[in-house]
């Protein structure tokens, strides 16, 4: 399994692979054409309600990523990202976020990677 994350925001690259937004709303300031996706799985986002409570703040990574775990041990969306990482070579998942760190995409991709 090739997995990475990268800032929607970045140029696209030759070497990113199948293309994947992961996240729930539309990255600002970004056109369809630019983001040159090649699927929006926004079901695999955290739920709304844990992103507000999250709200970004590096305290609560942790707690973030244990929940969002449990809320990704059952979705099906989850499911499928699976198997598209199963079925390309190398897949890129794409995430708004600033800090390239602490953000949910790296927490997906542990998840991914476990």
């Amino acid at each position: 399994m090739d997995v990475t994350t990268k800032r929607i925001y970045s140029p696209v690259a030759p070497d990113d692979g199948y293309r994947v937004l992961v996240d729930r709303l539309w990255p600002r300031g970004v056109s369809k054409a630019e983001a040159d996706l090649d699927l929006w799985l926004r079901d695999v986002a955290p739920s709304p309600e844990l992103r507000t409570w999250w709200d970004h703040d590096p305290d609560k990574l942790a707690e973030f990523a244990a929940r969002y775990d449990a809320e990704l041990d059952h979705n099906p969306a989850a499911t499928e990202l699976r198997l598209v990482t199963q079925e390309h070579p190398r897949v890129t998942l794409l995430y708004a976020a600033r800090d390239p760190r602490v953000n949910h995409a790296q927490v997906l991709l542990a998840y991914l990677e476990a």
